[in-house]
């Protein structure tokens, strides 16, 4: 498959070069919102496909048929670029997940995806996230890039993937109000039942088996894998514990936000 071990770098930031180009990348830097949009931003195993399924679900009042019948990347334009909205009216929703549980899934999703470089070791895979030299750069400057923004972009909201685990029906009623598109009785019970998790792992809508196995190589691993928080515990050595904590003490001791993660009981 042509491209596949191919690396495109712009901006300083490293990308497959199977899905993109010089000029894809450049075209959506410079990509025009249109106030009727709505942006659904993450770093890669964040919860985007998670997110896409309830905006799908929110905008179609709870009905699944567009869900069960069009692949979730056939929907909506994929712009895979740390890009803004500056300037335009449209509605922002950024995901941020747990971080050690982003590299512990994107280190199992560099195992099946063959356009993305095959990971040696975790402890390996763990020091280029932490450096931000892996796939679509560093998480650290994603994250504060995008949060950065909520007073900066007209209609922006925040939520994150351990919000979503542990509330969806309370989180599902927050994207819809956000989205101007409340959903009722039926319409929320049935968004709520058709973006679960088992659901979702069931719709190759959206669990990526359409995509050929020379693509990813669902033998190695299932693109929706767990779906769990915390499970970075069953991966994570206390050394590496240890490393990761003081990285990302000192990456975000400039912003402002607290995440869910970093209160005690979770």
């Amino acid at each position: 498959m042509a491209r596949l071990d191919v690396t495109e770098t712009f901006h300083h930031i490293s990308f497959p070069g199977h899905i993109h180009t010089q000029d894809s990348l450049n075209y959506a830097l410079h990509f025009q919102f249109q106030d009727r949009d709505t942006v659904i931003a993450t770093y890669p195993k964040s919860g985007t496909t998670w997110m896409q399924e309830v905006v799908t679900l929110v905008k179609n009042r709870g009905d699944p048929q567009l869900s069960k019948t069009v692949p979730n990347w056939a929907r909506a334009p994929w712009l895979e670029q740390h890009y803004c909205a500056k300037g335009s009216k449209a509605k922002v929703i950024y995901v941020a997940r747990n971080p050690k549980d982003v590299v512990v899934s994107y280190y199992h999703f560099h195992k099946m995806a063959k356009f993305l470089p095959e990971p040696n070791s975790f402890d390996e895979f763990l020091d280029g996230f932490l450096e931000g030299t892996v796939s679509y750069g560093s998480w650290f400057d994603h994250v504060k890039g995008w949060t950065s923004q909520a007073g900066v972009l007209a209609h922006f909201l925040y939520i994150s993937y351990e919000e979503m685990w542990l509330d969806l029906r309370g989180s599902i009623e927050r994207i819809s109000s956000f989205l101007q598109c409340p959903l009722v009785g039926k319409e929320l019970t049935s968004a709520l039942r058709h973006c679960s998790f088992s659901s979702m792992s069931d719709n190759a809508m959206v669990n990526y088996t359409l995509i050929p196995q020379e693509i990813m190589d669902h033998s190695k691993g299932k693109f929706m894998r767990k779906g769990k928080i915390g499970d970075w515990r069953n991966t994570f050595t206390e050394e590496q514990i240890g490393c990761f904590d003081t990285v990302y003490s000192c990456q975000m001791q400039d912003c402002p936000l607290t995440f869910l993660w970093e209160c005690p009981e979770s």
